[in-house]
């Protein structure tokens, strides 16, 4: 009797894993599919296949809101707004990791919807990711309902796509936070706001020798830079920015390598 049972419980454990391989097959989704097709390097950005990437971290010494690291080390912080053509944004980071320059990038939600496989591809690179929430609208303006909403609806989507909310958050549409949006994004869990004391200006589309006359003429040990992917302006002067701060003795680091 023991020899029929056992025979009958592996017959069963059989015919529930075969049932279960074809509910999987036939009940694949349009995101698996679509995963499938376009090869590992969707399936990379995923964060059950990478290890989860890091998370925001408090710095005491430093205010809420942070616009420049320590003025004694010849380091800076380039810092990007994560939106616009992703071939730009490839190229920039393709440049940077050529030159040995670590960036900062605050990603914009939709830009992650329609792009998902840029995030793990700035992690990778060694870059910072973080949040400039999901719509790119006035968040200084909105109620707190959906302030808080255009946070944690960028932060879940890093989370997502990462296994973290990303390590640092900035305000769309404003170069620095009020101290409303500070708190909501203390809730969602960001330490600190990150603004910069640099504008490249890069967003007026002033021409690539503008843009780095502005960032060169203007930079200090401890600068945070303010610069978008979406323009492509930006990448052109980006080579030539990078030479000119190598030139003058400045290494293009993290922010938090900037501030540890």
């Amino acid at each position: 009797m023991p020899d029929r049972r056992s025979a009958l419980r592996a017959g069963a454990g059989l015919a529930v894993a075969g049932a279960l391989v074809t509910a999987c097959s036939s009940g694949d989704s349009d995101a698996q599919s679509a995963a499938r097709a376009s090869g590992p390097a969707q399936s990379a950005a995923t964060p059950s296949t990478r290890a989860a990437a890091p998370a925001p971290r408090a710095f005491p010494r430093q205010p809420t809101q942070i616009t420049h690291g320590p003025r004694d080390r010849p380091r800076v912080a380039l810092t990007f707004h994560g939106q616009g053509d992703p071939s730009y944004a490839r190229s920039i980071l393709e440049t940077a990791e050529k030159k040995g320059a670590k960036l900062t990038v605050l990603a914009v939600g939709t830009w992650l919807d329609a792009h998902p496989g840029l995030a793990r591809r700035v992690l990778d690179g060694g870059h910072d990711l973080g949040n400039h929430t999901q719509h790119h609208i006035g968040i200084n303006t909105l109620p707190d309902k959906e302030a808080l909403a255009e946070i944690r609806g960028c932060a879940d989507k890093l989370d997502k796509l990462t296994g973290s909310i990303g390590t640092w958050f900035r305000p769309s549409r404003a170069p620095r936070a009020t101290p409303r949006v500070e708190r909501l994004a203390r809730r969602v869990g960001y330490p600190h706001v990150l603004s910069y004391d640099v504008d490249s200006l890069d967003y007026t589309s002033p021409g690539a020798p503008a843009i780095t006359r502005k960032v060169i003429g203007e930079i200090r040990g401890g600068s945070v830079v303010s610069l978008h992917f979406g323009y492509a302006d930006t990448v052109a002067a980006f080579p030539t920015l990078l030479h000119e701060l190598d030139r003058r003795g400045f290494t293009a680091v993290t922010t938090t390598e900037l501030l540890s």
